[in-house]
């Protein structure tokens, strides 16, 4: 189950990316449809968990998500090394960035780069090469953000870096936890 937690996690972070960063110079009706399509997508991965945790309790065998192997501590010590890394590179990026007095929208391309790395130094560490595609695609969405608050497509970083990373996010966590769930119960 530590893995669909995992995912779980993912799609509530994917939600937040979209919620957060939907917003003008985006027109308001996609806005609200991008919005309301994070909704669902969480909704479902929620949906799923819950269908995975209540199958485990009543068959005791756990769902098991693609590209892992099987067993293997997911938040262990590595999990815990980058967790702080992660922390320290967040916090301390957007200090540095405030010191250098960047625009505001080059928080959210800073915190897509970290999260996108801290998936692809973690993919080694859980066993899981799946997690790292979506690890190098928000690590892109990043950088291409940090470069465009060099230009005057500024206010177009959220977008990018923002609410493309929260659907990567959700829509790799929504792929991933249909997938356990199918494999489980032998659908296909």
């Amino acid at each position: 189950m530590q893995r669909l937690t995992g995912l779980l996690i993912g799609a509530v972070f994917g939600a937040v990316f979209v919620f957060v960063n939907s917003h003008p110079p985006l027109d308001p009706t996609i806005a609200l449809v991008l919005r309301v399509a994070a909704s669902a997508a969480l909704g479902g991965v929620v949906l799923l968990w819950f269908t995975a945790v209540r199958r485990a309790r009543t068959t005791g065998v756990e769902p098991v998500v693609a590209g892992g192997q099987a067993g293997g501590k997911m938040f262990g010590l590595g999990f815990a090394v980058i967790a702080v890394a992660e922390v320290v590179m967040l916090f301390g990026g957007i200090a540095v960035l405030r010191a250098l007095d960047r625009p505001v929208e080059t928080n959210v391309a800073w915190i897509a780069l970290v999260v996108g790395l801290h998936f692809v130094a973690l993919g080694p560490v859980w066993k899981n090469r799946t997690i790292m595609l979506p690890g190098l695609v928000l690590t892109v969405l990043g950088a291409v953000g940090l470069a465009m608050t060099f230009t005057s497509a500024v206010e177009w970083v959220p977008l990018v870096s923002g609410v493309l990373s929260g659907v990567t996010l959700l829509a790799g966590c929504t792929a991933s936890s249909w997938s356990a769930l199918s494999v489980r119960t032998g659908a296909a």
